[in-house]
Order: structure tokens, then sequence, then C-alpha cells
């Protein structure tokens, strides 16, 4: 015999090198005994038996070793004799190997009496009770155990809280033994290591992985993966998993697999080019490079954000099957993406849809005109240059083109009045020049046009107006001229959002007795000419939820009509020159914004009504009296501009009240009198507060650096203050502009305040 287990240093059993039969050894065990080489068996706290032992010179039998605290008799051969009863007599066991020791039988409940057992090895040795009362167990291995007419396997998930590794591999386990505990979230809280392989499991993997929290070995060798349709899902859920084990998993039959965001670096992995029933791979949020194998029957192929820098790497041009390619976000560093002359290009291509957002550079090649069966073509927010080519108007097929955020020049292709079955065209924000082509009008198939922030120029065709579908057409930000008139609109009876804004040399000249054949809900002509006033048609808008008329030369009061429309949740009529009271506004949901106006008289109390308002801008107006009390009932509020009115009175101390949420709040420029309220102090979430040119007076409250501590902008200049600058101003660490300039204080600067980062502080 030879030792394997030393807890301390006093713990040398054995020795010796002549070993005796494993007949000896078997008719040994099947008494309950084994011979050993030993003295004092009181302090014997470990034993190991090897195969081959050695020769005796005193017997003592294991039945006495009642300290016994690690028992490996491991990789022995028992003869096919049942388990030794006396083992369930060492209460201070904590590891017991009977591993490939060549026992029968079933396992007796007695092992259950082992309270602190940590590491139980049975490996090759069925009612599962015996595990009742193992709470300390840490380590079960049961590998190639039978336990195909195990009861109660309930036990062995359930009963072991401090199990970290546990292994079942051949254990003849199948669907039916996981069946009641699918979706578990008691089952094995703590565990580490799993080891499920050689069982008979098939289709979606048990749910009771999500939990598994803390799992970073899990063996599913020879689990049938081709029937497992939420396998992605339930291995995306295990955050800690870093060993997995997959063989004879029957891969090959799989048709969709989702192995995205999963750190996989390096090469592409070859085995996918082995699995032919493969017709989707997601690869997507890897840090894959190198070449992409030809998969032909490979439809659908997502290599979006890994670390490709050769296009011609992800296969562009030699994939000629494939449907779907996706590789957004690659860091492509080459700039010509036209097949190369070496590489055979295929007859006819099968790509419909190709998403290269996010990482092009140089032109547009023509080639991409003979990908003719396209549907979706994205190239965005990227670095593309130089003009589009004609080449795209030979997608017939294309439904959506997608170019928006690059710095493309020149005009917009005569040639895509032929993309018959256009559903989407974005160009927004590039360089494009020239008039917008009179072709669009052709496109029956269109309802979303996006050509913002460009610069366009020239009259809008009046074609567009045939676009019976279109749903949403956005040509702000350009320099288009000239007037828009009915004829613009006739047929476009789908129009949801129009956006002309900041064309400011666009006119819109329409009767006033129009009624237009949409309903919006979005409508922006700011920087305009209304030259009309406000549009008498929008009366007949029963959906408008958003109306943008600032800077559109709007003038005289607000028409009565406008108080009888339906709600409006943001309603901007600022930079005009409308004047009048605020009698005739609509109820607003959640902002209204009428600053730069020529409005007067008081602040009307209708106002108070809109309890979901957020942002009120009422400011550079004529407007007088005292701010309503009944303001405090718009809970919601977070910015209150005021400022450069004739507002009077004292800042009331209601201004705070239920406005736990009030972020912004400038009264500047009016003609308030007083002392800054206490109650601003409930104003906790207050980033900018701006009381400015009044009539203020008194002192700066110490209670302002002391309560306001989210401020960021602090301005009290062109008041009457007097007295000193209180020093709790320095507890405001987010202060960035400090502005008391013009004021009557008394005393030094507080050196704090300067010593604050960033802080911009005006005398």
């Amino acid at each position: 015999m030879s030792l394997l287990f030393a807890p301390r240093k006093n713990d040398l059993l054995f020795s010796g090198s002549k070993g005796v039969s494993s007949k000896m050894v078997s008719e040994c065990c099947l008494h309950g005994w084994v011979r050993i080489v030993a003295s004092g068996k009181e302090s014997i706290v470990a034993v190991a038996l090897e195969p081959l032992t050695a020769s005796i010179s005193e017997e003592i039998t294991l039945a006495e070793l009642r300290h016994l605290k690690y028992l490996d008799l491991s990789q022995n051969d028992f003869g096919g004799s049942r388990f030794p009863k006396f083992i369930g007599s060492f209460k201070q066991l904590r590891y017991l190997n009977l591993s490939y020791a060549g026992f029968q039988g079933i396992i007796p409940p007695y092992i259950g009496n082992l309270s602190n057992l940590k590491v139980l090895d049975l490996s090759w040795n069925d009612d599962m009770s015996w595990t009742f009362g193992l709470s300390s167990l840490e380590h079960l291995d049961l590998s190639w155990v039978d336990l195909g007419g195990a009861k109660n396997m309930g036990m062995v998930l359930y009963n072991l809280p401090s199990l970290k590794e546990l292994s079942l591999h051949g254990c003849g386990l199948s669907n039916a033994h996981l069946g009641p505990f699918l979706n578990s979230s008691r089952i094995l809280p703590n565990i580490k290591h799993l080891d499920l392989g050689f069982n008979s499991f098939k289709g979606p993997l048990p749910g009771f992985f999500r939990n598994m929290t803390s799992l970073a070995f899990l063996d599913l060798s020879k689990f049938n993966l081709s029937l497992a349709w939420n396998f992605a899902n339930v291995l995306n859920m295990i955050p800690s998993l870093s060993e997995l084990h997959l063989s004879l998993c029957m891969l090959s039959n799989i048709q969709h697999l989702d192995l995205s965001w999963n750190s996989i670096e390096g090469i592409f992995p070859s085995v996918f080019s082995n699995m032919s029933s493969l017709r989707v791979l997601d690869l997507s949020r890897n840090m894959l490079h190198s070449s992409v194998p030809i998969m032909a029957n490979l439809l659908e192929l997502d290599l979006s954000v890994n670390q490709f820098k050769n296009i011609e790497d992800v296969g562009i041009w030699r994939q000629c099957h494939l449907k779907t390619l996706a590789t957004y976000g690659n860091p492509f560093e080459i700039e010509r993406i036209d097949p190369p002359q070496n590489v055979s290009e295929c007859s006819q291509y099968a790509l419909e849809r190709l998403d290269l957002s996010g990482c092009l550079n140089g032109t547009i090649p023509e080639a991409f005109g003979r990908l003719t069966n396209l549907r979706h073509l994205d190239l965005s927010m990227s670095s593309l240059t130089g003009p589009i080519p004609e080449s795209l108007g030979r997608l017939r097929f294309l439904e959506v083109l997608d170019l928006h955020d690059n710095q493309l020049n020149g005009s917009i292709p005569e040639s895509f009045g032929n993309l018959a079955a256009l559903e989407s065209l974005y160009l927004q924000s590039n360089h494009l020049t020239g008039p917008i082509p009179t072709s669009l009008g052709r496109l029956v198939s269109l309802q979303a046009i996006r050509l913002s922030s460009n610069l366009l120029n020239g009259t809008i065709p009046v074609s567009i107006g045939q676009l019976a579908k279109l749903k949403y057409l956005d040509i702000s930000d350009n320099s288009l001229e000239g007037v828009v008139s009915e004829a613009h609109f006739a047929n476009l009876s789908m129009l949801e959002h129009l956006d002309a804004s900041s064309n400011t040399k666009l006119a819109f000249n329409v009767s006033r007795e129009w009624i237009p054949p949409f309903q919006l809900y979005g409508l922006d002509l700011s920087s305009c000419n209304l030259t009309n006033g406000l549009p008498q048609w929008l009366r007949n808008q029963f959906l408008l939820s958003e109306l943008v008329l600032s800077n559109a030369s709007i003038s005289g009061p607000l028409p009565r009509w406008l108080r009888k429309m339906p709600v409006i949740d943001f309603l901007d009529l600022s930079h005009n020159k409308l004047s009048g009271p605020l009698t005739n506004l609509p109820e607003i949901g959640l902002a209204l914004i009428l600053a730069n106006n020529i409005f007067n008289e008081s602040i009307p109390r209708s106002l108070c009504r809109w309890t979901h308002l957020e942002y009120l801008d009422l400011s550079r107006n004529r407007l007088t009296g005292k701010i309503p009390k009944c303001l405090q009932n718009l809970k919601l509020l977070e910015t209150m501009i005021f400022s450069s009115n004739l507002l009077s009175g004292v800042i009331p101390s209601y201004i705070a009240n239920n406005h736990s949420s009030l972020y912004w709040l400038t009264l500047n420029g009016n003609n308030f009198t007083g002392e800054i309220p206490q109650g601003l102090g409930n104003l906790r979430a207050l980033r900018v507060l701006d009381v400015g040119d009044n009539q203020l007076f008194g002192n700066i409250p110490h209670w302002i650096g002391e309560k306001l501590t989210n401020l960021m902008v602090l301005k009290l200049h062109r008041n009457n203050f007097t007295g000193e600058i209180p020093e709790s101003l320095c507890k405001m660490s987010k202060l960035q502009i400090l502005d008391v300039a013009h004021n009557n204080f008394t005393g030094i600067i507080p050196h704090c305040l300067r010593e604050l980062n960033f802080l911009s502080i005006l005398f």
C-alpha cells in the first residue's frame, strides 16, 4: 500500500513496494475489512488503497477507523461485491472515492448518513434518496453509474445546495429524468462544473441553465442539438461559461446557429464548412478575421462587428447562393470594393439583403448594379465619397436603399426612377447637390423619402404629388426654392409626416379653402415662408401630434379655430410675429414653445389644466402680471422659461410645489422684486437657475449651496443683492457657471469658489 492523500504531516500511513493479488484484496473487502500497515488506529484519518498493495505487518479493519476523513478505494477490482456497510459509520468522512472499484448493486441509503461529506465519486459502480442529508456535499461524480431506472432524481437536483461539481456522464439518462425540472429556478444554484455528456437527451435545452449563473464547465456531448431550437438563447444566458464540450452532438443537422456575442477570435472556424445542413449562421459581435470559406447551402450570414479588414474576406463576390449578408461595423481598410480580377465571379447572384453600414470608404462600385436580386441595400454611416452610380438604377427588385450619413456628392441619379419596387429611400446627411429628380414620381411603391441635410436646390417636382403610398417625406435642411402648391400633394392620401424645414427660399402657398387629402401626425415647416399666415388647412388635421412652424413669417393673433383642435403633444410657434393674448391655444400634451413673439397680457390660467406638460417656453414676449399659482398643478414640468417678459411681483414659493423633477428655471429679464424665496430650495433636481436682470434684493441665501447641489448654472446678475457671497456655494460641486455681476456685494470673494473645477465666475 502507498499514500495518495496526507492531510497532515503525521498522516503518512503506508509504505512498501511488493504487491498482493487482486484476489486477496477482493476477499478482504468481501468481509468488510482490509489489512493495512499502520500503528495507532485512533490517529488514522486517511486511507488510500492503490491497485498494487504492499506487504502486510499488522491487521486493522477499516470499520475501526472512526475518525476517518478521507477514503480512496478507486481503481481496484472488488469482484462485483456490494458496498461495505461500515462506510455509513464514518461520520467525519469528507472524501469518498469508490470509482472504478468494481462494486455492484444499488447505492445504499446509509451513504446519506455522511453529513460532512464534501466529495463523493462513485463512477462505474438506484433509488436516489440516499443523497438526502448530504447538505455539505460539493463534489458528486456518478459517471457511468446506470441511473436509467433510478427514482427520485429530484433528490440530486434539489437537495444538494452546496454542490459545485456534478458528473452524470454516461448514466443512461433521458428527457424523462429531467422533465419535471426543465424550468425550475431552484436546481443546483451554486454549480460550477456540470457534466451531462453521453446520455440520451434531445430536443430543447433545459430552461434551468438560465439560473446557473456560476457555471463555468458544461459537457453536453452526444446531446442531439439538431432539435435544440433554443440552443444559443440558453447558452447566452450563462455569463460565466468558459468551457463547453459538444462532441457527437449531431451538429450536422443544425439549420440555424447563433453564436453572436461570444468573443470568438482568430480565423473563421472550419467546422462550419462541413455543416451541410446549415442555412443561417450568426457570428456577429465576435473578433473574427481572415477569409470566409464558401458554404454553398448557407442562405444567411451575419459577420457584423468583427475584425475583418478586407471586404473580400467576407466573400461578397464569391458567395453566389447567399441571400443575406451583414458585415456592418467591421474596420475595412481597403478603399476598393470592386471584385478582384483574380477571383471568379458568380454568373448570377442570389443576394437579396446586403448590409455594409458603418464600415466602407471610397466610392460605391458600379459592380453593385450586378446584384440584380437585391431587395435591401444598406451602405449607411460610412465614409463613402463620390457620386451615386447610375448602375444602382438597375436593381429592379430593390425595396430599401439606405445611403444616409456618408460624404456622397453629385446629384441624385435620374435612373432611380426605374426602381419600381422601391419603398424606402434614405439619402440624408450627405453632400448631394442639384434638384430632386422628377423621375421619383414614378416610384408608385415609395413609402418613405429622406433627403434632409444635403445641398439640394431647385424646385420640388410636382410629380412627388403622385406617390399615393408615401407616408414620410423629409426634405429639410437643403436649399430648395420656389412655391409649394396643392398640386404637390394631389394624391398623397397616405402622408403622415412632412418635414420641409430649413429651406429659407421655399414658400407654401395654398388657398384658404384647400382641404388636404391626408391626415398628418407630424408637420415641420420652420424657416419656410408661410405667406398666408397660420395655415387654415390645419383645422382639418385631427391626428396632429407635432406641429413646428417656428421662424415661418407668421404674424397676427392666434385664430379662434386653433383652440378647437385636438390635443397637440408638441407645438412650436417661436420666432414669429404672433401677437395678442394666449387665449386661443389648443390643449398641449408635452411641450409648448412660443418664444420670440409679441404676445401680451398675462399668463392664462388655462395652461394649468395641461397636467402632462413637461416643457414650457414663453420667453421674449411682452407678458405681464404675476405667475399664476395654479402652475403648481403641472407636476411633470421639467423646464420653465419665462425670461425677457414684463412679469412682476415676487417670485412665488409655490413655483416649487409639486415640481420635484424641475431641471430648468429661467425668470431673468423681468420685473420681479423681493428676495429669493426659500421654497426654491425644494427643487433638488434643478440644473439651471437664472433670476438675473430683475429687481431682487437681500442676501444670497446660504441654502442655495446646501440644497441645490445639482446646479450647473446659477445666474444672479443685475439685481440689488447685498452682503457677502456665502461660502456655502462651494458645496455645489457640479457648478460650471456662476454670474453675480452688477450687484452690491461687500467683503471678499470666497477663495473656495476659485478652486472649483470648470467654474466660470462673473463678478
